[in-house]
């Protein structure tokens, strides 16, 4: 574990590039890049051992502004299962997921279903009926009950144990979530997340709507919840640009805080590591993406738009970038490819 001369408790400290071991001449080459072709970035950070190092907003945005980041949603919710793992509201990943939702009702015959665990809801390992990247969620929108939903989808098709990226997989952890701790994600969140590491805490939306945008376009607020008021697992989450880089942070560091054990250091460590090759150069944790640049891992929160908050352990950086969300947004990790990483001299 990395020893700090400070935490960010309320506010970060900056510090010039040559500071922490960085050629700011480098980091000079992102701002004509980004206006270029970045025009849906609202905000980008870079933390180096601690202190912020840049930091720029776009298109009107501030740093008190957040965001909505789409499928980061998805590894803030993985260190909420952690947590309740820890405490032991959660006896075992492989506990099966049907054993949450008692009153659901399935067919004996129906054995995939029953097999699947919160493993491979964590890991994207789960079948499900729709190709690839289409997931319905026009469908699920209209739906009263979004956990049946996704409960009816969960094992058709496909076979346990190949990857299947599904976001209402995701939801149905924040269901799980909310059963063994009497708690919504949100309201779990700000109190044992949010709340300890400075993070904006996050206030309930009960005037909330389900058209497309309330959902994912300028209405989104908070956290979005289902129509029970379950909290989103998938996406949803509004962040600020400095709240996405502590929330990195708090990875990089192993999940502790000042002193103070937040997520527990050994799911901080399962959700680093390799559970199913996902795509050519990039592998899946528990709900985070993994990979390599110029040959140092890379350890990703990643969402529509362009939002990822992208921690590299090996050279003691953060990197978070908040994003309107767009179709066919520009890949951000060529930022961190050609400029970030580059820039480190030490």
């Amino acid at each position: 574990m990395i020893e700090r001369d400070y935490w960010p408790i309320k506010e970060w400290r900056s510090t010039e590039p040559e500071d922490v071991g960085m050629d700011s001449t480098v980091l000079a080459g992102l701002e004509p890049l980004i206006r270029a072709r970045y025009s849906n970035l609202n905000g980008i950070l870079i933390v180096r051992h601690g202190y912020v190092v840049h930091e720029r907003y776009y298109n009107r945005a501030g740093p008190d502004d957040a965001h909505n980041v789409a499928s980061v949603t998805k590894s803030v919710l993985s260190a909420l299962i952690g947590m309740a793992v820890g405490d032991g509201l959660i006896g075992s990943l492989d506990d099966k997921v049907l054993d949450y939702f008692p009153e659901y009702a399935v067919g004996s015959a129906d054995r995939q279903k029953q097999a699947i665990t919160i493993r491979n809801l964590l890991t994207m390992t789960a079948p499900y009926p729709f190709p690839d990247w289409h997931e319905p969620f026009d469908r699920m929108r209209r739906q009263p009950d979004w956990v049946k939903f996704a409960l009816d989808m969960m094992g058709q098709g496909g076979q346990i144990g190949v990857f299947k990226y599904c976001t209402s997989g995701a939801h149905l952890l924040s269901a799980i979530l909310t059963r063994v701790t009497g708690k919504s994600a949100r309201e779990f969140a700000n109190e044992r997340l949010f709340g300890p590491t400075g993070m904006r805490l996050i206030p309930d939306n009960p005037e909330q709507g389900f058209s497309p945008d309330h959902l994912y376009g300028s209405k989104v607020k908070g956290w979005l919840h289902d129509p029970a008021g379950l909290s989103t697992g998938g996406f949803g989450l509004t962040l600020t640009t400095r709240d996405m880089a502590r929330f990195g942070f708090l990875y990089l560091n192993g999940g502790q805080w000042d002193g103070h054990r937040v997520v527990p250091e050994a799911w901080v460590n399962q959700s680093w590591q390799p559970a199913v090759a996902a795509f050519e150069k990039l592998n899946y944790g528990y709900l985070w993406w993994l990979g390599e640049e110029d040959g140092v891992s890379v350890r990703l929160a990643t969402g529509d738009g362009g939002n990822i908050i992208c921690c590299v352990p090996q050279l003691d950086l953060v990197v978070a970038v908040a994003s309107k969300l767009v179709r066919r947004a520009a890949d951000r990790m060529e930022l961190v490819r050609k400029f970030m990483i580059p820039a480190v001299r030490e």
